[in-house]
C-alpha cells in the first residue's frame, strides 16, 4: 500500500466520493475542477493508499423489515488475548451485529445491533448473554436517531491545523 500525500484536489475527491459515491467519474472530474483521466489516477492511487476501503449504497432498515437498533455494552470474564479474540469472530457471524468496538472503561465491548421487532430483539441480547466468557450485557434500546452521518470529516490541511491550535 502506498502512500499518497493528499492535496486540496485528493480531498475534495475523497469528499465527492464519500458524499455521492455513484457518480462517474466524469462528473467527479468535473466537481474537482480536472480533467477525467488524472482524477480517475488519482482515484485509483486513492484506493491503493487505502483512502478508499470500498464503495456502497446505504440501505432503509425499516424497509427491509429491521425495525429494531439497539447498543450492547458487553463485559468478558477475562480480558486474554484468545477471548478477545474469540468474541470478535462470533460477532463476525452475527448479521446483525452491524458494529463491534473493542472499548476501555465500563465494558470490553460496544456493539451496534439491528433486529426486526421486540421478539427478535430479546433473542439476540438472550444469545448475547449466554455466549462464551460473556458476564455482563446492558443494553440500550435507540429511541431516536437526530445524527447518522456514514464516513469521516475530510477538511483540509490548514483548516485541520488551525482548529488544533486553537
Amino acid at each position: 500500500m502506498s502512500r499518497v500525500k493528499l492535496d486540496q484536489v485528493d480531498r475534495k475527491i475523497l469528499a465527492d466520493l464519500q458524499a455521492a459515491g455513484r457518480m462517474t467519474n466524469v462528473e467527479l472530474a468535473k466537481r474537482v475542477g480536472i480533467s477525467a483521466p488524472p482524477c480517475l489516477r488519482r482515484v485509483r492511487a486513492l484506493e491503493e493508499a487505502g483512502y478508499i476501503r470500498g464503495y456502497h449504497a446505504e440501505l432503509e432498515p425499516a424497509l427491509l423489515g429491521l425495525k429494531e437498533m439497539f447498543f450492547a455494552l458487553v463485559g468478558l470474564d477475562s480480558q486474554s488475548q484468545d477471548v478477545l479474540r474469540a468474541f470478535e469472530e462470533m460477532t463476525a457471524g452475527w448479521p446483525e451485529i452491524r458494529e463491534t468496538h473493542m472499548i476501555r472503561g465500563g465494558g470490553d465491548f460496544l456493539l451496534k445491533i439491528v433486529a426486526r421487532d421486540k421478539e427478535h430483539r430479546d433473542d439476540l441480547t438472550m444469545r448475547l448473554t449466554s455466549a462464551d466468557h460473556v458476564s455482563t450485557v446492558s443494553t440500550f434500546e435507540t429511541i431516536r436517531t437526530s445524527k447518522d452521518l456514514p464516513g469521516v470529516p475530510v477538511e483540509d490541511e490548514a483548516a485541520g491545523a488551525a482548529d488544533a491550535a486553537g
